[in-house]
């Protein structure tokens, strides 16, 4: 047995699962997710116990790693919508900002024009820090949603805009991130003969 997929998942109060063919609906107070799992795993709905269970057909390879993923997803999915998700991003560099005007995220780092980015539905962003002040402290704000894989996609997306640079670290980065730094040419070559 794959040690993760033989585990139950838990269904805390307020969330409804449902199972239809290949279909898991997950419904809580966050929101509803919906996803189709892979063909030859069985998901149950134990409704006495309130856990989900997931089985798989033989001890192939390709099963049991099927058979846990299967049920970390569904995990993740009634965790996204009792919790939800959350990633915190950073963005340094003198005068960089970053705005949220409606269904947009208006990020102002370095570019000859401001840089629009859509944001998907299910996806909040909220700003804590618009404008940068210098390079100590930065621009913050926050993505969150019920979907853990579509608040994980869009962070990165958001930190592609402007990837932090190893020699001064500016562009985003996400909270506690650590960026390799490099010494400039003037450290390296030492002083002129």
């Amino acid at each position: 047995m794959s040690r993760i997929g033989k585990l139950p998942v838990p269904i805390p109060d307020k969330v409804k699962v449902t199972v239809q063919d290949r279909t898991v609906n997950v419904e809580g107070p966050l929101g509803r997710l919906d996803w189709t799992f892979p063909y030859g795993m069985t998901v149950t709905v134990d409704d006495g116990k309130r856990e989900i269970r997931v089985g798989r057909p033989d001890d192939q390879r390709r099963h049991r790693a099927l058979h846990g993923l299967t049920r970390a997803l569904i995990a993740n999915m009634v965790e996204g919508v009792t919790k939800g998700y959350e990633r915190q991003l950073e963005l340094y560099g003198t005068g960089y900002s970053v705005n949220a005007e409606g269904k947009r995220l208006v990020v102002q780092c370095g570019f000859a024009h401001p840089v629009e980015k859509a944001i998907p539905n299910g996806i909040q962003v909220t700003v804590d820090v618009p404008n940068t002040r210098g390079n100590d402290t930065p621009a913050r704000f926050a993505v969150k949603g019920c979907d853990k894989q579509l608040v994980g996609e869009f962070a990165a997306e958001v930190r592609h805009i402007k990837p932090p640079e190893p020699y001064l670290g500016k562009g985003f980065r996400y909270v506690g991130e650590q960026i390799r730094r490099k010494a400039g040419k003037t450290f390296v070559g030492g002083a002129p003969a």
